[in-house]
């Protein structure tokens, strides 16, 4: 199965890639952040304001897209795409990771999982075939199978059956994708990697998953409470054994240090609710690290969050001006700062194609790094 992803340079220092995926509705270029639109809206964003952070692909929730409004009046409006005035590419996730995280009662069999919904307490079922049924009629131009993410920590046992259990649900969720000619028509599913903090499983998964031939391939099961350094190392453990001809992507990270030293390892591609959600919390990213607007220092600042950085809020706006309205509570706050948030993680991604390209990403991504760090130890 081709994912029409094309490795255009590998840095010769790092595990760093620069490559180009082409989907139904757009190329993405790589390492790429993808803005997470859970209900089918970045929050705080119209889709021309995502189009203006730079954003080439965005994010969709199979789990709360399904429960509400509903995939089959999703599919009845003409699919995800047009429902929520997107024209570009979109992923979708397949819901496992909410059902582990969010439902209230679960009980996870061989052929899926019977949970409750976090809204009104139903009971409800998601196997490989609702997954891959209800991502159909969301219609993205990639899906995701239906994996076990195991908990942190778990023990060996536990996570040999979710890894076999995870593998089982990918044949089927491929298979299902076949028949209902979703993979016939130009789109993409990807696979995910679990393991946990076990190194054989890890690449037993990769590996496994790897002949089956996806379109890409996720490395799942991180972020999910471990150590930081834990964290890498999983990724560390699981990326060399994914094929370099498909795209791979590490599901739920992080900070900009988190995706530098990611993209170091190997990794192609990101999501993360972390710049929408500081965003609202009256938080903003700059190169010197991560700054509070409410803090009295910005009461009569003049300059822009970072100078130079050719966003909206950037051209427009001190941070005086955001302070205020974050203080104030007002709407736009949100806004202007999840816009300046988005773009300062995609602007991030395009300085890291353009070093990967040039060949010197390891030297810069490092001082980068080393940048924000000390700025943010000091706010």
């Amino acid at each position: 199965m081709s994912a029409s992803f094309e490795l255009l340079k590998t840095d010769t220092t790092t595990a760093a890639r620069r490559g180009r995926l082409q989907t139904l509705h757009g190329v993405v270029e790589t390492p790429i952040f993808m803005p997470v639109g859970t209900q089918g809206t970045v929050k705080a964003l119209t889709p021309a304001q995502i189009r203006e952070t730079g954003a080439q692909i965005i994010l969709g929730n199979t789990y709360h897209l399904n429960l509400r409004p509903g995939a089959e009046l999703i599919r009845d409006l003409g699919g995800l795409h047009k429902f929520m005035g997107w024209d570009g590419p979109i992923l979708t996730d397949s819901g496992g990771f909410q059902v582990f995280s969010l439902a209230k009662l679960r009980d996870i069999r061989d052929d899926g999982i019977v949970f409750q919904s976090h809204l009104d307490g139903a009971k409800l079922f998601l196997g490989p075939r609702e997954v891959m049924t209800i991502q159909a009629n969301l219609d993205p131009d990639i899906a995701m199978v239906l994996d076990e993410c195991p908990p942190w920590p778990c023990s060996r046992e536990d996570c040999r059956q979710a890894v076999d259990r995870s593998y089982r649900w990918a044949q089927q969720c491929k298979q299902i994708a076949t028949d209902n000619g979703f993979l016939g028509s130009s789109r993409h599913v990807f696979a995910i990697a679990q393991g946990s903090t076990f190194d054989d499983l890890r690449r037993e998964a990769a590996e496994s998953l790897t002949a089956l031939d996806f379109s890409g391939y996720a490395i799942g099961g991180v972020s999910v409470g471990e150590p930081e350094p834990e964290m890498f190392k999983q990724v560390a453990a699981t990326a060399p054994f994914l094929p370099a001809h498909k795209p791979r992507y590490t599901m739920g990270l992080g900070t900009p240090p988190q995706l530098l030293k990611m993209i170091a390892l190997g990794v192609d591609m990101f999501d993360c609710v972390h710049p929408t959600r500081v965003a609202r919390n009256g938080a903003a990213f700059t190169p010197d690290g991560l700054i509070n607007l409410r803090n009295e220092r910005y009461r009569a600042d003049p300059s822009p969050l970072v100078a130079g950085l050719d966003n909206y809020t950037c051209r427009h706006f001190s941070r005086a001006y955001l302070r205020h309205l974050v203080m104030a509570n007002e709407i736009l706050a949100s806004t202007l700062l999840t816009l300046h948030n988005v773009h300062f993680y995609l602007d991030l991604m395009a300085q890291a194609r353009e070093h990967i390209t040039a060949g010197d990403y390891s030297p810069w991504h490092r001082a980068w790094i080393e940048r924000y760090e000390a700025g943010a130890r000091q706010e």
